[in-house]
């Protein structure tokens, strides 16, 4: 089976091509990006090692999918020799509320509970559904399904899941704890746990999702027990520049102090916080602020130390929610790549069971890894994560069972 699978954002759309039946290869992948804005451009690359980045002529997400078909069966960068080659086409979609908790076929009732939900993810929901619009006047007749950031969080109870605020906001406003980075930290949970090679039923992971987003996932027998991100991405752990959790009466003070609007101050939690408002040089990446931390930086320092222990609390947390622990999983961007950070996020927990090995920790590789010692009580694993190939399989998957 020939499934495209599309990210479509507020002025990008990210595709990846796969043959699924020929060992999950990846046909072709890349993305177009400043969609809108000056400058518009394409990366592309294929299985044949041939790629460019050059400008497009883009001006919308429909114009975009027609120039990523175009060169699906391009003359010399193509794939295919035909569209109808691609069977069917996987979405992310950031939000589902409750009524989506499963990959689901993209028919008018789920795209209307897309468009129902803009108003909880106004800043994801609307590129999403103007992704999926694309594809079908792009490729009329090819089944589009939909893969929910939100689905993976359904497992959760509503004592978990509730704010302590009036119920009527609950039953009349949805307003609850979500979770997002969902397709992630499934897809961590379940390569963990064949690489460990125990029935993942029987396991407790925790899930660290370590990027520009960040989140934590509590996983029991395969399913979310707890999640960090809340009713948006803003809450849980420290990110690149979102804020985290924090008091909610700072807002309020804030706004008291400088008269800033509602928008204003989404902006500045979500936009202007995190590790790049506490470290100063004008950065959300980890690797520059590592990079000045290990120079000197104070306040770098600080914020490295604050990105860890938040990490480290949520962990603590978690161990105590699931009743102990057997697999704590790195992922994601920093979570892959900083042997730092996973060092300093562990530091002072060898009492508990986490014996992380310092020369596997600082060995790089693009591979699942154990990272702890070999009689650490829990196992530590580095899980590189792959929400395209997701996506790709639960459609797969989803379209199989219905024929």
């Amino acid at each position: 089976m020939i499934v495209l699978v599309i990210n479509a954002g507020s002025s990008s759309v990210k595709f990846t091509l796969f043959d699924i039946d020929n060992n999950k290869q990846v046909l072709a992948n890349g993305l177009i990006e400043r969609i809108g804005i000056e400058g518009t451009s394409m990366k592309y690359s294929n299985h044949k090692g041939e790629k460019f980045q050059q400008p497009v002529p883009v001006k919308n997400p429909t114009d975009a999918v027609k120039v990523i078909a175009e060169y699906l069966v391009d003359a010399k960068y193509g794939v295919l020799s035909n569209l109808s080659a691609i069977n069917a086409i996987g979405h992310r979609i950031v939000h589902g509320m409750e009524k989506i908790s499963k990959p689901v076929l993209l028919t008018k009732e789920a795209k209307d509970i897309v468009r129902e939900c803009f108003s909880l993810s106004p800043l994801h929901n609307p590129h999403n559904l103007a992704g999926i619009e694309a594809c079908e006047a792009v490729l009329p007749g090819v089944p589009n399904v939909g893969v929910f950031d939100t689905a993976f969080h359904a497992t959760m109870q509503p004592h978990v899941y509730l704010y302590a605020i009036p119920y009527k906001w609950y039953t009349d406003e949805h307003i609850r704890r979500y979770g997002f980075h969902g397709t992630s930290h499934e897809y961590v949970s379940k390569a963990a746990a064949a690489f460990d090679g125990r029935p993942l039923k029987d396991l407790r992971i925790i899930t660290c999702h370590l990027g520009n987003g960040a989140s934590v996932s509590a996983v029991k027998g395969g399913e979310c027990q707890d999640t960090s991100m809340g009713l948006t991405p803003l809450e849980g752990l420290i990110m690149g520049t979102r804020s985290g959790d924090l008091d909610p009466a700072v807002v309020l003070h804030i706004m008291k102090l400088t008269g800033k609007s509602p928008q204003e101050l989404d902006t500045l939690l979500n936009k202007e916080s995190g590790v790049l408002g506490i470290g100063g040089i004008g950065s959300s990446d980890l690797r520059d602020i590592e990079e000045a931390a290990g120079k000197g930086n104070k306040q770098c320092e600080t914020a490295l130390k604050m990105f860890a222990y938040r990490v480290r609390k949520y962990i603590g947390a978690y161990i105590a929610s699931l009743g102990g622990l057997d697999i704590l999983v790195f992922t994601a961007g920093a979570g892959e790549n900083s042997s730092t950070l996973r060092a300093g996020i562990l530091e002072g927990l060898e009492g508990i069971g986490f014996k992380l090995c310092p020369k596997k920790n600082s060995e790089r590789s693009s591979e699942i890894r154990a990272i702890s010692k070999d009689d650490s009580p829990i196992k530590i694993l580095v899980v590189p994560t792959n929400e395209e190939l997701a996506i790709a399989e639960f459609t797969t998957e989803l379209l199989k069972n219905k024929a």
